[in-house]
């Protein structure tokens, strides 16, 4: 699907008299990407993405100047890209757009349009694209096929080890896939549980 249509590519859902979800289907794209909103998720899941990814989120304008300027700092002195710096909105920005390149080019860009993207969607939506398009590995994306792909049960009730893992995947969604390497999974979800500890 076209990168802006993407979001709205949504897999077909089969329920129940009471709403309850039957059988998902995949998008027209083949991908697993079922509607997903905050309201749908747990509360937790939603303070421990900002917390680990993005603890400046709901105060800056789509880019973090401090987190920028922390990881300009750290290229220059270790002679190559440390952390990148990306915010939220950066990360949903570079999900609606095919670029995959890992040029300075591209990563002002990505802050551009990570700034019109706050200004037409808001907060709110940013985190729903978020949700709805983070990846997890094969043909899944976003929160809620993850969380019912590999834990058989709605993002609403996800635990905080549940949650540790679905913000440790899209970081390298192929490598910690829970399904082919339960190993990598197990650590990247430590190494999240272990860092937002340490940040109280």
């Amino acid at each position: 699907a076209p990168a802006a249509g993407r979001a709205e590519t949504l897999s077909t859902l089969v329920l129940d008299a009471d709403g309850r979800l039957l059988r998902p289907f995949t998008a027209a794209d083949g991908a697993w990407r079922l509607p997903v909103a905050r309201a749908d998720v747990d509360p937790r899941f939603l303070k421990l993405l900002m917390a680990y990814e993005d603890k400046r989120f709901l105060s800056h304008p789509g880019v973090d100047p401090l987190a920028a300027l922390r990881a300009a700092g750290q290229a220059i002195v270790h002679r190559g890209v440390v952390s990148g710096g990306s915010t939220l909105t950066m990360q949903v920005a570079r999900l609606l757009t095919p670029d995959r390149s890992r040029t300075l080019t591209r990563k002002l860009n990505e802050a551009a349009a990570a700034l019109a993207l706050e200004r037409a969607v808001g907060k709110d939506g940013v985190l729903d694209l978020y949700l709805r398009l983070a990846p997890y590995g094969g043909n899944l994306e976003g929160v809620r096929a993850a969380s019912l792909a590999y834990f058989g049960k709605e993002p609403g009730r996800l635990s905080i080890a549940e949650s540790a893992l679905l913000i440790a995947v899209p970081q390298s969604p192929e490598a910690r896939r829970p399904d082919r390497d339960p190993k990598a999974a197990r650590a990247a979800r430590d190494r999240v549980l272990a860092r937002l500890a340490a940040a109280g």
